[in-house]
């Protein structure tokens, strides 16, 4: 497969994921310094990992959450969470990931991750 099929397929992986809206306000806040960024986010991540058979969307989503709730990278968590939301996972699904977190990775960083959920439930109108 070629670069650009890769990015190709990893576009159309990241708009169904993160959504049309997501995708290109990433593009419009792309500069000559973050081309090479988003392209090896698009080709790599999406067209490479999220694109792969293994897994589906749904489990990719929950894997996510709970690394980034780990990580406490709370800005792509809340990205995410609406991700997971069109992948299909309930609010309460994501409730039980983010406990899962709590035990595994530890209450503070369940803590940060159950409030930058809750925010984007409460925008979604799901709380």
């Amino acid at each position: 497969m070629t670069d650009d099929e890769r990015y190709d397929g990893g576009m159309a992986v990241r708009r169904a994921v993160l959504g049309d809206e997501h995708v290109d306000r990433a593009g419009a806040r792309t500069t000559d310094f973050t081309a090479d960024f988003q392209n090896l986010i698009t080709r790599y991540a999406w067209g490479d990992i999220w694109s792969r058979p293994g897994l589906d969307r749904r489990t990719r989503s929950c894997i996510t959450l709970a690394m980034l709730a780990t990580l406490h990278h709370d800005q792509e968590l809340g990205m995410h969470v609406r991700a997971a939301l069109r992948n299909g996972l309930t609010a309460d699904e994501i409730k039980e990931i983010l406990l899962q977190v709590a035990v595994y990775a530890g209450v503070p960083a369940a803590n940060r991750a159950f409030a930058a959920a809750q925010q984007v439930l409460s925008e979604e109108g799901l709380s």
